[in-house]
């Protein structure tokens, strides 16, 4: 029998927690959600709150270690992408924009060149306020992943 696939979350920013719990929910899936303090969780989703030391990447590391072939991580996080992909993860961005293999290099590269900025006082801005057209494309991507990952689990 394969094993079961999980959902893994980068909780303590993730703006579309709402939107896991649905598709989590639809296909019966177990849900880690890793933040550095506590929060609710709402009861009945199969959703479990791991809340790890307050260190910088205490949550990406938990995720990191324990995430699978198939499993789908959702993270705004770059490194821990590129970290969870290379472990045969799939990954999501709360944007609904999926990181790949082709893709995380130049994901990599644009997050230093923007980190080299900021360290040399050019304001580069934050992430955009996600927008009702990303919460749709991140609830059909996840979708779309979790489907993925359960035909080839």
């Amino acid at each position: 029998m394969p094993r079961a696939i999980r959902l893994y979350v980068d909780g303590d920013a993730c703006p579309v927690k709402d939107e896991i719990y649905v598709v989590a929910t639809r296909y019966g899936l177990p849900v880690s959600l890793v933040a550095n303090a506590r929060m609710h969780v709402p009861e009945g989703f199969g959703v479990e709150l791991v809340v790890v030391d307050a260190g910088p990447d205490a949550a990406d590391d938990w995720i990191a270690e324990r995430v699978a072939p198939g499993d789908v991580v959702v993270t705004a996080d770059i490194p821990l992408a590129a970290r969870c992909l290379a472990a045969g993860g799939r990954v999501l961005g709360t944007n609904g924009r999926p990181f790949t293999e082709d893709s995380i290099g130049g994901a990599l590269a644009t997050r230093s060149l923007k980190e080299h900025l900021r360290e040399t006082g050019i304001h580069t801005g934050g992430p955009r306020a996600i927008s009702d057209k990303d919460r749709s494309r991140f609830l059909s991507k996840l979708d779309e992943l979790v489907q993925k990952s359960l035909r080839e689990g």
